[in-house]
């Protein structure tokens, strides 16, 4: 399993962002994360989509203002990020995680496999 996420940027607070992940491999059963590194902090989980699609999961802090969704060939996973916080400034990663049930949301760093690298978006205030 491949993954390349793209889509960050700058942008002011309560401005908007749509992060883009594109999968390629053996996608099949997998379900996919986003995650995300402030400087200084440890990664912490943002949202997922299970393979199916059907479930999702976000962290409390982006419930609201983030959808995570996926397209119909299930090639690329997206981020959609609004009313955006300087708090939510970091390095965005996906990632995919092995659900072989289909409507597995995995919220833990362990549950992850396969890595994209990392997108900056920076949030001025």
């Amino acid at each position: 399993v491949q993954l390349q996420a793209s889509g960050g940027g700058l942008v002011q607070a309560g401005g908007s962002l749509r992060l883009s992940c594109a999968t390629s491999g053996r996608t099949s059963s997998y379900a996919v994360g986003w995650f995300r590194q402030a400087p200084g902090k440890e990664r912490e989980f943002v949202a997922v989509l299970s393979w199916n699609r059907c479930m999702t999961h976000y962290t409390h802090s982006v419930e609201g203002r983030f959808t995570i969704s996926r397209d119909k060939w299930k090639t690329a996973v997206y981020l959609q990020m609004n009313s955006l916080k300087p708090e939510d400034t970091a390095v965005y990663y996906c990632a995919a995680a092995w659900d072989q049930t289909g409507r597995g949301t995995p919220n833990q760093i362990r549950d992850y496999s396969y890595w994209g690298q990392g997108t900056q978006v920076t949030v001025s205030s």
